[in-house]
């Protein structure tokens, strides 16, 4: 989740935990009654904040392991493309080696 829409759903969440409050306070009813009904509101908030918390940890987690294979991916590609490369230097260096071993008697 970005962190626009994170802030954004911790002020709705804010602003329907409060407007709700507020809701109760000013309703006639009992006083434990009132209780009843903030405890019920603060228990759903805490509730749905929880699930909302656990997607989104299982989001960046699940984020967090597509671009790992893609890392190790993009990695392995470039390791085998400069063991290639490697090889390439190596013959090339082992071509030159016998060319200068076939043109040492030739100077002698």
């Amino acid at each position: 989740m970005s962190n626009n829409n994170e802030n954004t759903l911790l002020a709705l969440l804010a602003g329907a935990a409060i407007g709700a409050g507020i809701g109760v306070l000013y309703a006639p009813d009992k006083g434990k009654n009132t209780r009843g009904k903030i405890k019920h509101k603060a228990e759903d908030i805490k509730h749905d904040i929880s699930e909302r918390v656990n997607h989104a940890k299982a989001d960046l987690t699940k984020s967090v392991n597509e671009k790992k294979q893609e890392i190790k991916e993009k990695l392995d590609e470039t390791i085998s493309h400069m063991n290639g490369k490697a090889e390439d230097i190596i013959a090339s260096l082992e071509r030159k080696l016998e060319e200068l071993k076939k043109m040492e008697p030739q100077q002698k």
